[in-house]
């Protein structure tokens, strides 16, 4: 209930023209509604995938969000 209120408030927001930074490690919830999206390793950006190529660049961005067993 309080992750899709915080989803509409986003939306929202950025209907209404405002800038905003959302770091959130849920990548579901986070994909929604940015134009861009920022990968980042141990404090430093390694790389950016826009919203409208997630879908052709969804298995480096998969490569990311994997966990090292």
């Amino acid at each position: 209930m309080i992750v899709q209120q915080i989803g509409r408030t986003i939306e929202r927001l950025k209907r209404e023209g405002f800038t905003l930074l959302l770091v959130e490690q849920n990548f579901r919830f986070a994909q929604r509604s940015p134009d861009r999206h920022y990968i980042v390793e141990q404090g430093r950006v390694v790389d950016m995938v826009p919203n409208a190529q997630l879908g052709p660049t969804w298995q480096r961005v998969q490569d990311y969000l994997e966990f090292d067993s």
